[in-house]
């Protein structure tokens, strides 16, 4: 791919941010794609020359999904959230959204799109989160049907919301709540490698068509990966195991506020593994080494 221009949905947010961030240090023009482009803003050292341009789209807004991919050599949707919000359904978002990022691009001749998803995405799922994320990658590539998916794992780095959240409830509280006896299996992806992954996969036309689960060097119980963080903080916590049963309670009870910081969804996730499948192509067939969970954590601690 040359230095044409690439649209990223949703380059606003965590995932987002890294992407513009790598494209634009290759000099390559990139168009963010949010809702609020006023809140978009991207610091000078990203694109020296004004190379970033932040304009409104709405993937659910067809039209503005048009002029967001006008022009463009490639698009990029990492578009998603955790929690449902009114008019901003998983459907609305993961589902029908992506497939209308998929058909706009078809339609303005896009040459590559990039579609993120999530290890375990699966239309069969009884989680409306999952579901969404698996019948999205369904719409995508029935309207995009050269279309790379990239199902990335929980992701970590500097500012994040998963090790940044564990390393503050660790300093604040004296037990540490566990999902269940703690069991689950999480393979945390570094997001600079998800970023590096998205910007090769386009430069790289026999990925089309592919899909991608990218994790982590190393598969944790959760267990484990609450006491790798507390060994990290130099502190000692109780490790509590809960019942499934009552985080869904929980979940039910701060279901009310405008953003719970505990969905069902969330605690569904939790419940099953989260790591690459056997036989899955991964980052190594990108030729990256991912970078490990102990590398990045003394940055959430410290910082």
């Amino acid at each position: 791919m040359g230095k044409g221009r690439v649209t990223v949905f949703g380059g606003s947010g965590f995932l987002g941010r890294q992407i513009v961030k790598r494209l634009a240090a290759d000099g390559t023009p990139v168009r963010v794609a949010v809702r609020r482009p006023e809140q978009a803003s991207f610091p000078e050292s990203f694109a020296p020359g004004g190379r970033i341009e932040a304009v409104a789209a709405d993937v659910w807004d067809e039209a503005t999904v048009a002029r967001a991919v006008e022009g463009s050599v490639a698009a990029i949707n990492t578009v998603g959230h955790y929690v449902e919000k009114r008019g901003s359904s998983f459907d609305a978002v993961h589902g029908e959204g992506a497939r209308h990022v998929a058909h706009q691009a078809l339609k303005a001749g896009v040459g590559r799109l990039v579609h993120i998803s999530g290890i375990g995405a699966d239309p069969a799922s009884a989680s409306p989160y999952v579901r969404a994320r698996g019948v999205g990658e369904v719409l995508v590539r029935d309207a995009f049907e050269g279309a790379t998916i990239l199902r990335p794992s929980v992701l970590f780095g500097p500012e994040d919301k998963f090790l940044n959240t564990l390393v503050r409830v660790a300093r604040l509280a004296p037990a540490l709540a566990l999902f269940g006896r703690g069991k689950t299996r999480l393979q945390p992806v570094f997001v600079g490698d998800v970023a590096e992954a998205s910007v090769r996969v386009l430069a790289d036309p026999g990925t089309g068509g592919k899909t991608f689960e990218l994790g982590g060097p190393r598969v944790y119980a959760y267990r484990e990966l609450l006491e790798v963080v507390l060994r990290q903080m130099g502190r000692k916590r109780l490790l509590v195991p809960v019942p499934f049963a009552v985080w869904e309670a929980a979940a039910a009870v701060l279901s009310v506020l405008p953003s719970p910081p505990l969905t069902a969804d969330m605690v569904t996730l939790m419940k099953r593994d989260n790591v690459v499948g056997a036989g899955a192509l991964g980052l190594e067939d990108l030729g990256i080494s991912p970078v490990a969970l102990e590398k990045v954590l003394p940055t959430c601690v410290d910082g």
